[in-house]
């Protein structure tokens, strides 16, 4: 095994900082909702709804019961088999939803429209958004989402698959945005605004997935425990 964590209790402005993650995670988990809230902007539903996550997220994260606002780290040594803690599960299912869902949708939109020269992304995200929620869910229950499986005996990779998720998607997306609304404030037609959306998805995407990747980004770096073997040489990087 390996010692990951020497504190023994969390410092307070560090599990304070960790509830905003947590209220932004759920915040954006209805598609349907974000979609509008991105098109349009906030309306009396996002108002409605953020008021009612807010509620959730202190009143969880003044029981200590959201991820790294615990009193003391629950995940202090990489390879060691202890039950992963029901809020967990959730909280990370809810960020696996929010991370792939909305990436997959995007690209899957951008293509369409280069294709065929038609947005049909309003349609993708009421018509399959949560399907594709339910089969991130599905994974869970299946026991291969990472930092929301059974146990958290293979933290050390499932972490670090995470912040690379974290590192291709979000980059991502926001140059995705940001091109759009450039392109369009520069006139672009559809067709040229659908084809520079989608060489700045891909070349974003490509870029920061290969810097995660190789572990050159913070927290990035997996490390496969082979029980077999023991101590702390057991513990090693994966490619």
């Amino acid at each position: 095994m390996k010692k990951v964590v020497e504190r023994e209790r969390n410092k307070t402005y560090y599990r304070v900082l960790h509830v905003p993650i947590w209220l932004w995670v759920f915040f954006i988990l209805p598609g349907n909702l974000t979609y509008d809230l991105y098109l349009h902007g906030p309306d009396r539903r996002h108002a409605i709804w953020l008021a009612i996550v807010f509620v959730v997220c202190a009143w969880r994260g003044l029981l200590g019961r959201l991820p790294g606002v615990e009193p003391r780290p629950y995940v202090t040594h990489y390879g060691v088999d202890r039950p992963n803690l029901p809020y967990r599960v959730v909280c990370y299912t809810a960020a696996w939803i929010d991370l792939l869902v909305p990436f997959v949708l995007n690209l899957a939109g951008i293509v369409y429209a280069n294709i065929t020269g038609s947005y049909i992304l309003a349609d993708l995200y009421r018509w399959l958004y949560y399907p594709l929620a339910l089969a991130v869910v599905a994974g869970t229950l299946l026991d291969v989402t990472p930092r929301a499986r059974r146990s958290t005996a293979n933290e050390g990779a499932e972490k670090g698959w995470f912040y690379v998720a974290i590192y291709t998607v979000v980059p991502t997306q926001v140059a995705s945005w940001v091109a759009w609304r450039l392109g369009g404030a520069m006139g672009l037609e559809k067709t040229a605004l659908a084809g520079l959306r989608l060489l700045v998805f891909l070349v974003v995407g490509a870029w920061f997935f290969y810097l995660s990747l190789q572990g050159r980004l913070p927290r990035a770096q997996r490390y496969r425990f082979d029980g077999a073997t023991g101590g702390d040489a057991a513990v090693q990087q994966s490619d």
